[in-house]
């Protein structure tokens, strides 16, 4: 018996010297000192032995188990030290190397435009007011005196979820919103999405912004509009900057009348980006339609208005010089880390 521990503590030992990984260890202590173990299978034979024997057989399994489970504890350890040695090599920190930059988002030419427009009128007393972008027919038509059949729906090539639904073609859906809740005077900015069956190109999206504003109260003329259209240029493109209005029509304002400004790049002399006219057009506006007041609870004979819309991506374009429309929707961060 005594021979048997020996050569079992033996074979133990060289084993455990010839580990070099945990898992190995893991067995070996498996293998000799559990429940099966080869030890373990020492004491269940105790029964063969000589009972005057057999403390003499106890004390040599248990002299043979202290001295395994300690070569097992040192070898654990060691192959610990070698693994947390190895790991804090490979996380050194060298602080002499430059540090990484991590790229971080910016602010997009559109939300740039939009929040300088949104500043320019807030300043002068609007509200900026939002709405929804899935809008009934009646207020993207009928109400902005667009009756069924009026040849204005060709023209702006409308997306139609139903007969009575539609994506809004312009967010002047949001003014008569406004006017119908009969809270006087009104001054009021609507920016947001808009969508028209457009083809996709350098200066057209199926999908883009718009920004159009309103203002109703007693006696307002069309001196009011200018003036307020002609502030808002110079704000938004230089204290040199120059306005011309051309007549126009559109179904929901009478007179109406597109507005040019003087071309911020040559000053009006006349260069490559206002193709030599010294003008570039800029937005639609005009008188707010007595029908339109009508439709909406409003007595024309009492109040009157001015409405105007611009397109986002159109500021952008001009502001910054961007030849491309599609270029503000590609999420490239090389064009939008230039902003």
């Amino acid at each position: 018996m005594k021979d048997q521990l020996e050569k079992i503590k033996q074979e133990a030992l060289k084993q455990i010297e010839a580990s070099d990984a945990l898992e190995k260890l893991n067995d070996i202590k498996v293998a000799y000192l559990g429940k099966k173990g080869e030890l373990t299978s020492v004491l269940k034979s105790m029964k063969d032995v000589a009972p005057e024997d057999r403390p003499k057989v106890g004390q040599m399994v248990n002299d043979a188990r202290t001295v395994i489970e300690g070569k097992l504890e040192d070898a654990i350890s060691a192959l610990q030290k070698k693994a947390r040695e190895e790991q804090l090599k490979k996380e050194v920190i060298d602080v002499t190397l430059p540090g990484r930059r991590n790229k971080v988002g910016h602010t997009h030419p559109n939300t740039i435009a939009l929040e300088e427009v949104e500043r320019i009128f807030v300043g002068m007393g609007y509200e900026v007011i939002e709405g929804p972008e899935v809008e009934y027919d009646s207020y993207n038509f009928e109400k902005l005196n667009i009756p069924k059949n009026h040849p204005a729906r060709d023209e702006q090539d409308t997306f139609y979820i139903s007969d009575n639904i539609v994506l809004r073609s312009q967010t002047s859906p949001v003014q008569v919103r406004t006017m119908e809740k009969g809270k006087l005077p009104i001054r009021m900015l609507a920016p947001g999405r808009v969508f028209r069956s457009d083809e996709v190109d350098a200066t057209h999206s199926p999908s883009f912004h718009q920004i159009e504003g309103l203002v109703i109260d007693k006696n307002i003329t069309f001196a009011d509009l200018k003036g307020t259209l002609a502030e808002f240029a110079r704000e938004l493109f230089g204290p040199e900057t120059k306005v011309k209005f051309r007549p126009h029509h559109f179904p929901f304002t009478e007179p109406s009348a597109e507005m040019d400004v003087t071309c911020f790049k040559c000053g009006g002399k006349g260069c490559r980006f206002c193709k030599g006219s010294g003008w570039i057009e800029i937005l639609g506006c005009g008188m707010v339609h007595p029908n339109v007041l009508t439709m909406s609870g409003i007595d024309p004979n009492e109040y009157s208005g001015f409405a105007f819309g611009v397109g986002l991506e159109r500021i952008a374009l001009l502001k910054y010089e961007i030849d491309d429309m599609r270029l503000l929707y590609e999420n490239d961060i090389r064009f939008l880390k230039q902003f």
